[in-house]
């Protein structure tokens, strides 16, 4: 009897591979700004300004995340504590200073925040509570996002913590040092947060890809922040305004035809320490002074630009 054919072996399935992460070039195209369609901001105003307030929790068991004393020997001590008091001073008084001039110059604040720093310091979550200021996710610890262990649990970790003490989720990411790996965006988004601030590469907000859903990064700054000012490149206190008034006189130039944004950032510990914070007053009183000009928060940007703008590719 003759033998049946043999049925040709089943192929076995390749192994699912995922996606390779974005190169930052691959989640945002090139577009000059002066190629787009003009952008209009409400009430005839030329230009947007949002004032980020960094608020972190340095865990003294670690090495400080910045130092402003070295050890007379080197090393890296533990307790550092020079350095943690250097940080929890601007906890202690200088964040109580931005809040004395935000109140006068009613600036609606935005506070990006350690999700530890929620436990550590109620009642700077309750002054940024009680005045509407928005709250927007920076690390649960202040450490480079690429030294975390689990990167997606951390960005969910801060969303709820922030959630749970505010009764809001947070809606915005700064991370800490600006540091990202390569599948942040990514993460944030599936997490529920729809805009992020650590890409300093534009004057308006942009659309960034991401593996879902695009995500809108708001202009942030590094050159009107104090850490660069004054830690970086060490200046003396005055740089903070000089810098900032020339940003703003620029940008304000060039949001004749078509709206801008600009960003301030500042840590309580160093442009809210006595010899600084009348340079902050000055920023606020020369801007306050043009009608043309709002002060927002990351939230309200981000809601104009999702009506005024392109829409998200």
């Amino acid at each position: 009897m003759p033998s049946r054919p043999k049925k040709p072996a089943a192929k076995a399935k390749a192994p699912r591979r995922s996606k390779a992460p974005m190169l930052p070039s691959e989640r945002i195209a090139y577009s000059p700004i002066t190629e787009r369609p003009p952008l209009k901001l409400p009430n005839n105003a030329r230009m947007a300004v949002w004032v980020v307030v960094n608020v972190e929790e340095w865990d003294p068991t670690q090495p400080m995340p910045r130092t402003v004393l070295t050890p007379p020997a080197g090393g890296s001590p533990m307790p550092d504590i020079p350095n943690w008091a250097w940080h929890e001073y601007g906890n202690r008084v200088g964040f109580w200073r931005f809040v004395e001039l935000f109140d006068e110059f009613a600036i609606p604040g935005v506070i990006a925040i350690n999700g530890s720093a929620l436990a550590g310091y109620p009642q700077i979550v309750e002054a940024a509570v009680a005045r509407n200021w928005e709250f927007m996710g920076h690390g649960f610890t202040q450490r480079n996002m690429q030294k975390v262990p689990d990167e997606r649990a951390d960005i969910r970790k801060v969303r709820e913590t922030i959630l749970k003490a505010t009764g809001k989720p947070p809606r915005g990411w700064l991370g800490p040092g600006l540091t990202e790996t390569c599948q942040t965006p990514d993460l944030l988004v599936e997490a529920g947060y729809d805009y992020v601030a650590d890409w300093v590469l534009d004057d308006q907000p942009v659309w960034l890809k991401t593996r879902t859903k695009p995500i809108l990064n708001l202009p942030y700054t590094q050159e009107c922040n104090d850490v660069a000012m004054m830690l970086i490149q060490h200046h003396k206190a005055s740089e903070y305004s000089e810098r900032a008034l020339d940003q703003f006189e620029q940008i304000y130039a060039d949001s004749a035809g078509s709206a801008r944004i600009m960003a301030l950032s500042m840590h309580p510990y160093i442009m809210g320490v006595p010899h600084r914070v009348k340079y902050l007053r000055r920023i606020f009183e020369a801007i306050r002074s043009k009608p043309d000009v709002l002060f927002w928060t990351g939230a309200q940007i981000a809601d104009w630009y999702r009506e005024a703008g392109p829409k998200a590719p």
